[in-house]
Order: C-alpha cells, then structure tokens, then sequence
C-alpha cells in the first residue's frame, strides 16, 4: 500500500505535456505536471477551491458546475465545494488521483474541452489565498538531526542530542489557531524575557524563523486505532512549506519544565497550496541510511517500502529581505540552502508514530517537519544556527548586520522538486513580514 500511495507514476508526470495555459509551461512552480489544491477568493467572489496552473487558478466549483468532471473525480470536486479542503483531503488517494488525472486532461495542449474550461480560470494575481484546510490539530516534530545536532550544541557542547533522539520522533502539540497563509504580516510577540535580576515583559528581543516542511492528513483514524507504519503514506494527503517562527528570548525562559508555549503560539506561516502526493512520485528516495552505530527503528516504525522511498528529493532555500535592501533595491539574501533529504525520520513515521498511543488525526490536522538543517554552515535552517547562538552576525550587501529578525524584515521560504528527465515543480511562496510588537 506504501508504495502504491507514494510511487504510481502515470501520464500525468510525462515531462513532454504542455498545457494550453501558456505560463504553465516552464513555470517554476506549476507547471501542469503539478496541479496543487487549495482554496481561493476571486475578485468579487468568495472563497472556493482552485487549482493553480501556470499564473491562472482553475476554479473547481466551476468546472464541476459545468459538467467537465465526472465520477470519483466529480466526487473529489464536490467535496471541495465550499470555504475548506478538508472533505476532499478525507477522500483519500483514490478520488484525489482521479481529480488530477481529468484536470490534466482538460489543461492539456489538444484539449476539446479548452473552450468550456478557460470561462473557469482566474489571474493568480487577482486572487486572495486562504489556508487550504481548517486546522483541528497541529503538531510539530523534530526530525531535522542537523538542527537538532547545532541547537544541541549551543547549549550542550559534549553531547548535542539528547538519547532518545534516535529512538523516538520527538514532537510536541502547537496552536492551530494562529497558522496562517503566506503574505500575512507576522507581529513581533510580546512574552517574558530571561534578565539577570529577574524576568522582564516586552516585545520579543531575539525573534527567529525555521525552516520546515508541513505535512497535510488526509484520512483519519478512529480514536484508539493505530495507523501502522505501512499504510501511513495513506494518510498522507499533500505538503507544503512551514516556518515555525520562534521566539528564542522567550523560549528560553518558559520551554522548561514542559517544553514550547507562548514562544512558538504566535505565528506560524504556510504556503497555501497542498503540493499532493501524486505530484510528488516522481521525486521519491530512498530514506538515507542511518550511520553506522545508530539503532534500528522498533518494529512499529518501520517498513522497507518506506525506507525504500520515503524521501523526498527537494531543494529548500531561505531568502531575507531587509528594509534597508528594499530602499536600495537589492535583492533578496539568501540565508540557506537546505533539502527534505535531511529528514531522520520519514514522513510515515511521523504519522505512524503521532498515532502509536491510539491518537486519533483527522482530514486537514497539518504536522510539521521541525527545522531542515543541512550539515554545512550554508544550509543553517534558523538563525540560531546560523549565528552560532547569536555571536556571528549575518552581514548583508546593504550594510545591515542581523543575529535576529527585526521589524520590516520579510522572511521568504521556497521549495522545488527537481530530477533529470522529470519536470520539475515548486510549493510557491511562504512568505512573512515582521511587524512592531503591539505597544511598541
């Protein structure tokens, strides 16, 4: 099942397909081999489901109403018929796989139906963006060994990670309440901030982004049922890319004795578009072997499917924009280049595990990676990391100098599939703007 879910490579993939929609063919993020879901108000319209091709959006409620769907893919466009994906997501990969096969089909160059479905696009451009699902649930993990391993460092210098590290996915319960889409400025929190004489109030002194990739639930399981290690691709209904902003000055003070509250609750942006499994089949790897000396997984979280092609080959980057840059107009600077492939843990493990005690997930709960570290100082997912507990500051071609964000500093996350004789496809922005703190 593992491997059906996560490698059925079909027409739909072939690189030589071009869409009629000109701007598709050669988009850096979706070309008609990608064909994300996600919900989106056109001008004057409210929210709905669409599909992004190119610069244009396929309004699914559209489509559907004029009779150019039919069956499980039907099915699928009816279940997204409204303000949230969440339906739809529940499906499964059946009917997701159907909608995407027929929406290939309608965009494809050749189309009969071209003249029906053009009536149904919009201008990216005039569009507003919203989460794709409503959120039940968020939990974020700490599968990035590399963050783990410099974090470790700043502060336990002889021994980074601590012993269950390789045992468990580590992961803690966050707020959903306070995720949202991409574009949505970010305001610096205000929190209790650590003082040699005594704990102070104000606005967040060291405030941080992380790097992550999000991952979608797609069909839940029933409370006290486990979802076992080779049917949690399943489960899995899309991705997309996450920063965790982080408040360190604040987490360092309240994290102990129960781990991240009010330094993580404040924000956390996603790109809006669910990147789906089927898109990603053809970027599949194998999970990269674990060192020598690490242990094996327990039984429960392991499976040789999903150690076989449970990774995923993408390139991730961080790019900062300061105001200063933007008055001199300069380009944005890039902070790391980082890949999923740093993932200890897979995603089915995440899942297998998030579900192990009985935990019951459900259509749209999002999960997220923890921060993506590469090995090389370059691929430093959080400032933490980068400026080595904040000793080396970050210098920028406009002068600047940065060991935290500050305010009207814009944080731009990407991510792209690539791989020789594929096309290759992106997440599209997740992109944050840093605001004064209320009061300031």
């Amino acid at each position: 099942m593992v491997s059906e879910a996560m490698s059925r490579i079909d027409e739909t993939h072939d690189p030589k397909r071009r869409s009629w929609v000109a701007s598709a063919n050669g988009h850096p993020d979706f070309p008609i081999q990608n064909l994300p879901l996600g919900v989106v108000s056109p001008p004057g319209g409210a929210p709905r489901a669409g599909v992004a091709i190119g610069d244009r959006i396929l309004d699914l409620p559209a489509l559907l109403a004029a009779g150019l769907l039919s069956g499980e893919a039907a099915r699928a466009a009816a279940a997204a018929d409204g303000a949230t994906l969440n339906a739809l997501l529940g499906l499964g990969a059946g009917p997701r796989r159907a909608l995407r096969t027929q929406l290939s089909a309608l965009l494809a160059e050749g189309s009969a139906e071209r003249g029906r479905v053009e009536p149904c696009l919009h201008a990216a451009a005039d569009c507003a963006l919203h989460l794709p699902a409503r959120i039940g649930d968020y939990t974020d993990f700490y599968v990035g060994i590399h963050h783990a391993t410099n974090v470790g460092r700043v502060f336990r210098p002889d021994n980074p990670l601590l012993p269950n590290y390789k045992h468990v996915p580590i992961g803690y319960h966050g707020r959903a309440s306070s995720i949202v889409p991409s574009g949505t400025p970010i305001r610096r929190p205000n929190g209790q901030r650590p003082r040699p004489e005594g704990p102070s109030f104000g606005p967040c002194e060291r405030l941080d982004y992380e790097l992550e990739l999000g991952l979608w639930i797609g069909p839940g399981n029933d409370l006290g049922a486990p979802i076992p290690i080779g049917e949690a691709a399943s489960h899995i209904a899309g991705y997309c890319l996450l920063n965790d902003w982080s408040a360190r000055d604040i987490q360092a003070w309240e994290y102990q004795p129960l781990g991240p509250f009010l330094a993580k609750s404040f924000a956390s942006t996603i790109s809006p578009w669910i990147i789906t499994p089927e898109a990603l089949a053809p970027f599949r790897a194998a999970q990269p072997p674990r060192p020598e000396g690490d242990p094996q997984p327990l039984p429960y979280l392991l499976d040789a499917a999903d150690q076989a092609e449970g990774g995923l080959d993408l390139a991730l980057e961080v790019l900062l924009a300061t105001p200063g840059m933007r008055e001199k107009g300069l380009p944005p600077h890039r902070l790391a280049r980082s890949s999923a492939r740093h993932m200890y843990w897979t995603a089915a493990q995440m899942v297998a595990h998030h579900s192990s005690n009985g935990c019951n997930l459900r259509p749209g709960d999002l999960l997220g990676s923890g921060t993506l570290s590469a090995p090389d100082p370059e691929g430093c997912g959080s400032l933490l990391e980068t400026t080595r507990g904040w000793q080396q500051p970050v210098r920028l071609a406009s002068g600047e100098e940065r060991r935290a964000l500050e305010d009207g500093d814009e944080i731009l996350l990407l991510a792209r599939a690539e791989r020789q004789g594929c096309t290759s496809i992106g997440f599209g922005e997740c992109r944050g703007c840093v605001l004064p703190a209320h009061g300031s």
